[in-house]
C-alpha cells in the first residue's frame, strides 16, 4: 500500500468519532443547527484529507512532477472546494458558518499533528519505497533474500 493511502486508512478510524463529538458538542452550545453544522465542518476535513491522500497517491504513480503539481495545485483547489461548500451550505437556513469553521480549523490543526506524529521516525523510512533501492514491500530494509 502507498503511503498516501496508509495515511488515510490509519486516519479513518477516528472521523466517526471526531464528527460524533463535534455533533454532540454543537449539540450542547447550540442546539441541533449548530451540532449539524459541526459535525459537516469534520466530515468536510475528513473527505479533504482523504481526497489529498489518494490524488496524491495516483500521482505518485506518474510522475514526480505529477506528484508536484498534485500537491500544489491540489491543495489549491481542495481550500476552494471548502470555501464553495461552506458558501452553498450559508444558504441554508439552519447552517451555522460559525460553528462549521470551529469544528474545520481545530480538526484540521489535530490531523496535521496526526499526520506530523504518523510520518515521523522509522514510519516515513518504512513507508517510502523508491524503484530500485533494493527493498519492496514483502521485506523489510536490510532483508536478504
Amino acid at each position: 500500500m502507498e503511503p498516501e493511502q496508509e495515511l488515510v486508512r490509519r486516519a479513518a478510524p477516528f472521523a466517526i468519532p471526531a464528527a460524533l463529538l463535534a455533533f454532540g458538542v454543537g449539540w450542547l452550545a447550540g442546539g441541533s443547527d449548530v451540532a449539524w453544522s459541526a459535525f459537516l465542518g469534520v466530515a468536510v476535513v475528513a473527505a479533504n484529507f482523504a481526497a489529498h491522500g489518494l490524488s496524491m497517491s495516483w500521482a505518485g504513480r506518474i510522475s514526480p512532477t505529477m506528484l508536484f503539481a498534485v500537491g500544489l495545485g491540489g491543495y489549491f483547489i481542495r481550500l476552494v472546494v471548502v470555501l464553495l461548500i461552506m458558501v452553498g451550505l450559508n444558504t441554508l437556513d439552519w447552517f451555522s458558518p460559525v460553528a462549521f469553521l470551529v469544528a474545520v480549523v481545530p480538526t484540521t490543526v489535530l490531523l496535521l499533528g496526526f499526520e506530523m506524529k504518523q510520518l515521523s521516525g522509522r514510519m516515513q523510512a518504512d513507508l517510502w519505497r523508491f524503484p530500485g533501492d533494493g527493498a519492496s514491500s514483502e521485506a523489510p530494509r536490510g532483508a536478504t533474500r
